[in-house]
């Protein structure tokens, strides 16, 4: 869809903080498909707000005296937009990162269209350089969630503009988690998400670097936390199993094991020890292949399977830190800030 044929009731936010030619690839891809572009910039020192205004781009440059979010960021880039369209009826998110596949727009539009009671449509988001790092291999093979109906989306979502309206958009408060907060909210309505077979987005990740993954999964388990103390039990399903597997594979079971390790060696002996630690072992080993068997039915191939299942256990850890600063922050009173791992 070229933008001069696009819908003129759709419109676009792109938000972003430093993304440098990232930036570019994704304020281009858009700007083919889509004539009402607005990007939304997070204090960017790279030059973004100039990149994006030569692209004949509307720009909103977020005030710096209040902390940044991307939730921030999007609301005040769709209030934005509908205060520029009176005729607003759909707005594609995207992150400075992404950049669209040319037949996403038409696919999601088609969608939305035949379809009054979905509100939110996601595609396939892809790594650009999938095959440079293993952390970017792992954001493409989480990206690869069940087709159909869903919970939740991502940043990189098609949405309707009276449903995001009548929720009133994003939680301005979560630095992380604002999208399973936001469908959450919207799915009480008896609005439904759908994650449609087609390619949304192409992602560059930029990861490199072990600590850049352990970042990432310190924000996962900092987004769960923040939806636990807004939510409690009725927190968002991706968020609940988060928290479920921090307490079960992080606390409890290493908890238990030792102690268990502990007593058979004052019971019995050395030996009787060393077996319970063993048994542990095996147990934490069955775990993770019960996740890699689970992905079999996505279509990962068994390199792919067992390196999710490895760092899914693994990330365990860093997301029980991300909840223990969660809850130190809520209890402290102390406002939330970006958790960035780039």
């Amino acid at each position: 869809m070229h933008r001069d044929n696009a819908a003129p009731e759709l419109g676009v936010v792109a938000i972003g903080r430093n993304e440098g030619e990232r930036l570019r690839r994704c304020l281009e891809s858009v700007r083919k498909q889509c004539a009402h572009v607005v990007y939304v910039d997070s204090g960017s020192q790279d030059g973004s707000v100039e990149l994006a205004r030569g692209l004949g781009v509307e720009v909103v440059e977020l005030d710096m005296s209040r902390p940044f979010s991307a939730a921030r960021a999007r609301n005040e880039g769709w209030r934005h937009l509908a205060s520029l369209r009176s005729d607003l009826e759909f707005v594609q998110f995207v992150d400075g990162d992404c950049e669209l596949f040319p037949a996403w727009i038409e696919t999601g539009l088609r969608t939305l269209r035949e379809r009054a009671d979905v509100a939110v449509v996601c595609g396939r988001r892809r790594e650009r350089f999938r095959e440079a790092t293993l952390y970017n291999r792992l954001c493409d093979i989480e990206w690869n969630s069940p087709i159909g109906e869903a919970s939740a989306c991502g940043g990189d979502s098609l949405m309707r503009h009276t449903a995001l309206a009548q929720v009133q958009g994003f939680d301005p408060s979560l630095v992380c988690g604002e999208e399973p907060e936001l469908c959450k909210r919207l799915r009480e309505r008896g609005h439904r998400i759908l994650r449609l077979d087609a390619d949304m987005t192409l992602h560059d990740a930029a990861m490199t670097r072990f600590s850049q993954w352990w970042r990432r999964s310190v924000r996962t388990g900092f987004g769960a936390g923040e939806a636990l103390f807004l939510h409690g039990r009725s927190a968002p399903d991706s968020d609940r199993r988060a928290i479920r597997g921090v307490l079960v594979w992080a606390a409890a079971f290493p908890l238990l094991v030792a102690l268990a390790v502990i007593a058979a060696a004052i019971a019995f002996d050395r030996r009787t020890a060393l077996l319970v630690a063993a048994a542990g072992l095996v147990l934490l080993l069955a775990q993770t292949l019960r996740i890699a068997i689970g992905r079999r039915a996505r279509g990962d191939s068994a390199y792919d399977r067992i390196a999710y299942a490895v760092f899914c256990m693994g990330g365990r850890v860093p997301q029980g830190f991300g909840m223990l600063r969660s809850r130190r922050q809520r209890r402290q009173r102390v406002a939330a800030r970006l958790i960035e791992y780039k």
